[in-house]
């Protein structure tokens, strides 16, 4: 006697058990893939909070140092180091803006619109570096916002009597 091969597919025992377990395959993998999303976005959004924090930071410390003359006031060099009472710890440096020759710019900006006999102009680079306030992971973002400043000075005209 022979088994006709129609009648192999009509015994259905133990197909439920192959597609409950072909089932929870797909599954679990699905679930594996929206959890190392997840992770990964969450790790990316810190990222930019951190890079975002910085910059923030290092905005604030040439914000603050901008706010205060006395630090354009330079002690016999061509750096000084800010004063500056930002919580933040933002590190700003100021230096002035040298010529080609080494002698510091005192030349009227370009475009201006003023006088240049009645200003002096002194040529500043503020440098601001901050880091990221909260340390979360062993790595921690840095920002640098490096800026130009003109100082504008007026000048006696004529003669002092």
């Amino acid at each position: 006697m022979m088994i006709k091969p129609v009648a192999i597919f009509k015994n259905q025992s133990g197909v439920a058990l192959v597609i409950a377990l072909i089932m929870m395959v797909v599954l679990t993998v699905i679930a594996l893939a929206s959890t190392f999303t997840s992770i990964f976005e969450i790790k990316l959004s810190g990222n930019k909070r951190g890079s975002t924090d910085a910059f923030y930071a290092a905005d604030s410390g040439v914000q603050i140092v901008l706010a205060n003359v006395a630090n354009f006031a330079y002690s016999g060099n061509s750096t000084s180091v800010a004063l500056n009472p930002n919580p933040t710890g933002a590190v700003v440096k100021i230096n002035r803006e040298l010529k080609t020759d080494g002698t510091p710019r005192d030349d009227a900006p370009r475009g201006i619109g003023i006088s240049a006999t009645a200003f002096e102009f002194g040529h500043h680079l503020v440098e601001s570096t901050a880091r990221d306030q909260i340390e979360i992971g062993p790595m921690r973002s840095t920002c640098t916002i490096r800026e130009k400043v003109v100082q504008l000075l007026p000048t006696l005209q004529g003669g002092a009597p």
